[in-house]
Protein backbone atom coordinates (compact mmCIF):
# COMPACT_ATOMS: atom_id res chain seq x y z
CA UNK A 1 0.00 0.00 0.00
CA UNK A 2 1.31 3.43 -0.95
CA UNK A 3 0.67 5.98 1.82
CA UNK A 4 1.28 9.73 1.62
CA UNK A 5 1.48 11.56 4.94
CA UNK A 6 1.06 15.32 4.85
CA UNK A 7 2.73 17.17 7.73
CA UNK A 8 4.43 14.12 9.29
CA UNK A 9 7.77 15.65 10.29
CA UNK A 10 6.45 16.33 13.79
CA UNK A 11 5.61 14.37 16.91
CA UNK A 12 2.70 12.17 15.76
CA UNK A 13 3.72 11.78 12.12
CA UNK A 14 7.21 10.60 13.02
CA UNK A 15 5.77 7.93 15.28
CA UNK A 16 3.30 6.78 12.61
CA UNK A 17 6.12 6.42 10.08
CA UNK A 18 8.26 4.58 12.62
CA UNK A 19 5.47 2.09 13.31
CA UNK A 20 4.63 1.48 9.65
CA UNK A 21 8.27 1.02 8.67
CA UNK A 22 8.55 -1.84 11.16
CA UNK A 23 6.65 -3.97 8.63
CA UNK A 24 9.24 -3.99 5.87
CA UNK A 25 7.80 -4.18 2.39
CA UNK A 26 4.15 -3.80 3.44
CA UNK A 27 3.93 -0.03 3.02
CA UNK A 28 5.52 2.47 0.67
CA UNK A 29 5.60 5.78 2.51
CA UNK A 30 6.22 9.42 1.64
CA UNK A 31 6.09 12.44 3.94
CA UNK A 32 5.15 15.85 2.51
CA UNK A 33 5.97 18.70 4.87
CA UNK A 34 7.12 22.31 5.03
CA UNK A 35 9.98 21.17 7.27
CA UNK A 36 12.59 18.42 6.93
CA UNK A 37 12.16 15.33 9.11
CA UNK A 38 14.79 14.76 11.79
CA UNK A 39 14.34 10.99 11.63
CA UNK A 40 12.96 10.26 8.15
CA UNK A 41 14.30 12.91 5.80
CA UNK A 42 15.07 10.24 3.19
CA UNK A 43 11.34 9.85 2.49
CA UNK A 44 10.40 13.51 3.03
CA UNK A 45 9.50 15.91 0.23
CA UNK A 46 9.23 19.62 0.99
CA UNK A 47 5.73 20.82 0.15
CA UNK A 48 3.04 23.21 1.35
CA UNK A 49 -0.52 21.98 1.91
CA UNK A 50 -1.68 25.52 1.09
CA UNK A 51 -0.32 25.16 -2.46
CA UNK A 52 -2.75 23.31 -4.74
CA UNK A 53 -0.24 22.71 -7.52
CA UNK A 54 2.30 21.21 -5.13
CA UNK A 55 -0.32 18.90 -3.60
CA UNK A 56 -1.53 17.74 -7.03
CA UNK A 57 2.01 16.74 -7.94
CA UNK A 58 3.04 15.31 -4.55
CA UNK A 59 0.10 12.89 -4.25
CA UNK A 60 0.58 11.17 -7.59
CA UNK A 61 0.49 7.38 -7.36
CA UNK A 62 -0.74 6.93 -3.79
CA UNK A 63 -3.57 4.83 -2.33
CA UNK A 64 -4.16 6.56 1.00
CA UNK A 65 -3.53 10.02 2.45
CA UNK A 66 -3.00 10.77 6.16
CA UNK A 67 -3.46 14.50 6.76
CA UNK A 68 -1.67 15.82 9.85
CA UNK A 69 -0.58 19.28 8.65
CA UNK A 70 -2.06 21.95 10.92
CA UNK A 71 -1.51 25.18 12.77
CA UNK A 72 -2.22 24.00 16.30
CA UNK A 73 -0.47 26.07 18.97
CA UNK A 74 -2.35 28.68 21.01
CA UNK A 75 -0.32 31.63 19.79
CA UNK A 76 -0.35 31.46 15.98
CA UNK A 77 -0.23 34.92 14.36
CA UNK A 78 -1.77 36.12 12.15
CA UNK A 79 -4.96 34.24 13.03
CA UNK A 80 -5.68 33.72 9.33
CA UNK A 81 -2.94 31.05 9.30
CA UNK A 82 -5.24 28.65 11.17
CA UNK A 83 -7.77 28.82 8.34
CA UNK A 84 -5.25 28.95 5.48
CA UNK A 85 -3.56 25.76 6.69
CA UNK A 86 -6.30 23.82 8.46
CA UNK A 87 -9.27 24.61 6.20
CA UNK A 88 -7.81 25.61 2.84
CA UNK A 89 -5.22 22.87 3.29
CA UNK A 90 -8.04 20.34 3.61
CA UNK A 91 -9.71 21.68 0.48
CA UNK A 92 -6.45 21.43 -1.45
CA UNK A 93 -5.87 17.89 -0.20
CA UNK A 94 -9.34 16.71 -1.28
CA UNK A 95 -8.90 18.30 -4.70
CA UNK A 96 -5.47 16.74 -5.14
CA UNK A 97 -6.81 13.34 -4.12
CA UNK A 98 -9.53 13.59 -6.73
CA UNK A 99 -7.04 14.63 -9.40
CA UNK A 100 -4.95 11.55 -8.59
CA UNK A 101 -7.78 9.06 -8.11
CA UNK A 102 -7.16 8.56 -4.37
CA UNK A 103 -10.26 7.66 -2.39
CA UNK A 104 -9.00 7.03 1.16
CA UNK A 105 -8.26 9.76 3.73
CA UNK A 106 -7.39 9.65 7.43
CA UNK A 107 -7.64 13.11 8.95
CA UNK A 108 -6.32 14.19 12.33
CA UNK A 109 -8.89 16.56 13.78
CA UNK A 110 -9.19 17.30 17.52
CA UNK A 111 -11.56 17.21 20.47
CA UNK A 112 -11.04 21.00 20.43
CA UNK A 113 -14.04 21.09 18.07
CA UNK A 114 -16.32 20.43 21.08
CA UNK A 115 -15.28 23.44 23.15
CA UNK A 116 -14.63 23.47 26.89
CA UNK A 117 -16.61 22.03 29.82
CA UNK A 118 -18.80 19.70 27.79
CA UNK A 119 -20.24 16.63 29.51
CA UNK A 120 -18.36 13.68 28.01
CA UNK A 121 -19.37 14.32 24.36
CA UNK A 122 -19.38 11.40 21.94
CA UNK A 123 -18.90 11.58 18.19
CA UNK A 124 -22.59 12.34 17.53
CA UNK A 125 -22.44 15.52 19.64
CA UNK A 126 -22.84 18.51 17.31
CA UNK A 127 -20.09 21.07 18.07
CA UNK A 128 -21.52 24.57 18.48
CA UNK A 129 -18.82 26.59 20.20
CA UNK A 130 -15.22 25.48 19.62
CA UNK A 131 -13.02 27.18 22.20
CA UNK A 132 -10.40 28.78 19.95
CA UNK A 133 -9.40 29.32 16.32
CA UNK A 134 -7.68 25.94 16.25
CA UNK A 135 -10.92 24.21 17.21
CA UNK A 136 -12.99 26.37 14.85
CA UNK A 137 -10.71 25.70 11.91
CA UNK A 138 -10.60 21.95 12.59
CA UNK A 139 -14.41 21.86 12.70
CA UNK A 140 -14.62 23.77 9.41
CA UNK A 141 -12.19 21.25 7.88
CA UNK A 142 -14.38 18.40 9.11
CA UNK A 143 -17.43 20.01 7.56
CA UNK A 144 -15.59 20.11 4.23
CA UNK A 145 -14.95 16.37 4.44
CA UNK A 146 -18.60 15.67 5.30
CA UNK A 147 -19.84 17.69 2.33
CA UNK A 148 -17.26 16.02 0.09
CA UNK A 149 -18.32 12.54 1.20
CA UNK A 150 -21.98 13.30 0.47
CA UNK A 151 -20.92 13.83 -3.15
CA UNK A 152 -18.29 11.03 -3.22
CA UNK A 153 -19.78 8.09 -1.35
CA UNK A 154 -17.38 5.61 -2.93
CA UNK A 155 -14.65 7.26 -0.82
CA UNK A 156 -13.47 6.25 2.65
CA UNK A 157 -12.94 9.20 4.99
CA UNK A 158 -11.86 8.51 8.58
CA UNK A 159 -11.51 11.25 11.20
CA UNK A 160 -9.66 10.96 14.51
CA UNK A 161 -10.34 13.48 17.27
CA UNK A 162 -7.61 12.90 19.87
CA UNK A 163 -7.71 14.45 23.33
CA UNK A 164 -4.64 16.37 24.51
CA UNK A 165 -1.60 14.32 23.57
CA UNK A 166 1.47 13.36 25.51
CA UNK A 167 4.43 11.10 24.93
CA UNK A 168 8.17 10.95 24.43
CA UNK A 169 9.55 14.08 22.73
CA UNK A 170 6.22 15.94 22.88
CA UNK A 171 7.03 19.48 24.06
CA UNK A 172 3.41 20.58 24.38
CA UNK A 173 1.02 21.59 27.16
CA UNK A 174 1.16 18.20 28.86
CA UNK A 175 4.97 18.18 28.83
CA UNK A 176 5.20 21.56 30.54
CA UNK A 177 2.66 20.50 33.16
CA UNK A 178 4.51 17.23 33.82
CA UNK A 179 7.78 19.14 33.97
CA UNK A 180 6.41 21.45 36.66
CA UNK A 181 5.07 18.51 38.67
CA UNK A 182 8.38 16.66 38.25
CA UNK A 183 10.24 19.67 39.63
CA UNK A 184 8.84 18.75 43.06
CA UNK A 185 6.95 22.00 43.59
CA UNK A 186 3.70 22.11 41.67
CA UNK A 187 1.38 25.12 41.44
CA UNK A 188 -2.18 23.87 40.97
CA UNK A 189 -4.59 26.49 39.66
CA UNK A 190 -8.06 25.77 41.03
CA UNK A 191 -9.08 22.81 43.20
CA UNK A 192 -7.64 20.16 40.85
CA UNK A 193 -10.85 18.11 40.74
CA UNK A 194 -11.47 18.73 37.05
CA UNK A 195 -11.20 15.64 34.83
CA UNK A 196 -8.87 15.51 31.84
CA UNK A 197 -9.06 13.16 28.90
CA UNK A 198 -5.56 12.50 27.57
CA UNK A 199 -4.05 10.54 24.69
CA UNK A 200 -0.75 8.67 24.71
CA UNK A 201 1.02 8.81 21.36
CA UNK A 202 1.87 5.10 21.34
CA UNK A 203 -1.84 4.25 21.44
CA UNK A 204 -2.83 6.88 18.89
CA UNK A 205 -0.41 5.66 16.23
CA UNK A 206 -1.37 2.03 16.90
CA UNK A 207 -5.00 3.05 16.34
CA UNK A 208 -4.03 4.73 13.06
CA UNK A 209 -2.45 1.49 11.88
CA UNK A 210 -5.62 -0.37 12.87
CA UNK A 211 -7.68 2.08 10.81
CA UNK A 212 -5.42 1.75 7.79
CA UNK A 213 -5.94 -2.00 7.81
CA UNK A 214 -9.53 -2.33 9.05
CA UNK A 215 -11.64 0.85 8.67
CA UNK A 216 -11.72 0.97 4.88
CA UNK A 217 -15.27 2.01 3.98
CA UNK A 218 -17.67 4.87 4.64
CA UNK A 219 -17.37 8.07 6.66
CA UNK A 220 -16.19 7.40 10.22
CA UNK A 221 -15.42 9.67 13.18
CA UNK A 222 -13.59 8.48 16.32
CA UNK A 223 -12.73 10.28 19.52
CA UNK A 224 -9.53 8.97 21.09
CA UNK A 225 -8.61 9.22 24.76
CA UNK A 226 -7.14 6.87 27.33
CA UNK A 227 -9.61 5.63 29.90
CA UNK A 228 -10.41 6.11 32.69
CA UNK A 229 -9.87 9.87 32.83
CA UNK A 230 -7.70 11.36 35.56
CA UNK A 231 -8.28 14.46 37.64
CA UNK A 232 -5.39 16.86 38.00
CA UNK A 233 -5.15 15.80 41.64
CA UNK A 234 -4.98 12.17 40.49
CA UNK A 235 -2.10 12.87 38.12
CA UNK A 236 0.31 14.09 40.80
CA UNK A 237 0.60 10.77 42.72
CA UNK A 238 1.41 8.91 39.49
CA UNK A 239 4.26 11.32 38.72
CA UNK A 240 5.46 11.06 42.31
CA UNK A 241 5.49 7.25 42.18
CA UNK A 242 7.26 6.96 38.81
CA UNK A 243 9.94 9.50 39.69
CA UNK A 244 10.16 8.34 43.32
CA UNK A 245 9.94 11.94 44.44
CA UNK A 246 7.90 13.75 47.07
CA UNK A 247 5.91 16.47 45.35
CA UNK A 248 4.50 19.49 47.14
CA UNK A 249 1.33 20.87 45.58
CA UNK A 250 0.50 24.54 46.05
CA UNK A 251 -3.11 25.46 45.24
CA UNK A 252 -3.77 28.90 43.72
CA UNK A 253 -7.30 30.32 43.31
CA UNK A 254 -8.55 30.35 39.75
CA UNK A 255 -8.88 34.14 39.52
CA UNK A 256 -5.24 34.59 40.52
CA UNK A 257 -4.15 32.01 37.97
CA UNK A 258 -6.05 33.82 35.21
CA UNK A 259 -4.60 37.18 36.23
CA UNK A 260 -1.14 35.65 36.11
CA UNK A 261 -1.90 34.20 32.68
CA UNK A 262 -2.89 37.63 31.39
CA UNK A 263 0.37 38.99 32.77
CA UNK A 264 2.32 36.38 30.80
CA UNK A 265 0.23 37.26 27.70
CA UNK A 266 1.23 40.92 28.02
CA UNK A 267 4.89 40.10 28.53
CA UNK A 268 4.84 37.77 25.52
CA UNK A 269 3.24 40.46 23.35
CA UNK A 270 5.75 43.11 24.39
CA UNK A 271 8.83 40.89 24.22
CA UNK A 272 7.80 38.83 21.19
CA UNK A 273 8.75 35.65 23.09
CA UNK A 274 6.58 32.53 23.23
CA UNK A 275 6.04 31.41 26.81
CA UNK A 276 4.95 28.12 28.33
CA UNK A 277 2.23 29.89 30.38
CA UNK A 278 -0.66 31.93 28.96
CA UNK A 279 -4.24 32.79 29.89
CA UNK A 280 -5.50 30.33 27.27
CA UNK A 281 -3.47 27.51 28.80
CA UNK A 282 -4.69 28.39 32.29
CA UNK A 283 -8.31 28.25 31.09
CA UNK A 284 -7.76 24.90 29.38
CA UNK A 285 -5.93 23.52 32.42
CA UNK A 286 -8.80 24.40 34.77
CA UNK A 287 -11.61 23.24 32.48
CA UNK A 288 -13.10 19.78 32.54
CA UNK A 289 -12.19 18.22 29.21
CA UNK A 290 -13.61 14.73 29.28
CA UNK A 291 -14.59 12.96 26.07
CA UNK A 292 -16.40 9.73 25.33
CA UNK A 293 -14.11 7.31 23.49
CA UNK A 294 -16.28 4.18 23.75
CA UNK A 295 -16.62 3.87 19.99
CA UNK A 296 -12.88 3.54 19.39
CA UNK A 297 -12.28 1.33 22.43
CA UNK A 298 -15.09 -1.01 21.35
CA UNK A 299 -13.14 -1.97 18.21
CA UNK A 300 -9.51 -1.51 19.30
CA UNK A 301 -7.59 -2.59 22.38
CA UNK A 302 -4.71 -0.12 22.94
CA UNK A 303 -1.26 -1.57 23.66
CA UNK A 304 -0.63 0.74 26.66
CA UNK A 305 -2.64 1.81 29.69
CA UNK A 306 -2.73 5.46 30.74
CA UNK A 307 -0.31 4.71 33.59
CA UNK A 308 2.10 2.87 31.27
CA UNK A 309 2.06 5.78 28.81
CA UNK A 310 2.76 8.28 31.58
CA UNK A 311 5.53 6.10 33.01
CA UNK A 312 7.24 5.76 29.62
CA UNK A 313 6.98 9.51 29.03
CA UNK A 314 8.20 10.53 32.47
CA UNK A 315 11.18 8.15 32.39
CA UNK A 316 12.20 9.33 28.92
CA UNK A 317 11.84 13.05 29.60
CA UNK A 318 12.94 13.37 33.21
CA UNK A 319 15.03 10.33 34.12
CA UNK A 320 16.99 9.55 30.98
CA UNK A 321 20.55 10.97 30.74
CA UNK A 322 20.71 13.62 28.01
CA UNK A 323 23.78 11.96 26.54
CA UNK A 324 21.72 8.85 25.75
CA UNK A 325 18.97 10.90 24.13
CA UNK A 326 21.46 12.65 21.83
CA UNK A 327 22.92 9.34 20.68
CA UNK A 328 19.55 7.99 19.53
CA UNK A 329 18.86 8.16 15.82
CA UNK A 330 15.32 6.72 15.85
CA UNK A 331 12.31 6.71 18.11
CA UNK A 332 11.58 3.47 19.92
CA UNK A 333 8.27 2.41 21.43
Amino acid sequence: MKIALIGASGFVGTRIIDLLKEESGKYEIKNIDLLPSIFFNDITEIGDVRNQEQMNKALQGFDLVILLAAQHTDDVYPISLYYETNVKGMENTLNAMQVNGIKRLIFFSSVAVYGLDKLDPAEDFEPKDPFNHYGKSKWQAEQLTKKWYEEHQDWNIDIIRPAVMFGERRKGNMYYMLKQIASGKYMMVGDGNNYKSMSYVGNIVAFVKYMIENVTEGYNVFNWAEKPDLTMNGLVPIVSKVLNKKITTIHVPYFLGILGGFGFDLFSKISGKKLAISSVRVKKFCATTSFNADKAHSVFNPPFTMEEGLERTLKFEFMKPKSEEKEETRLKF
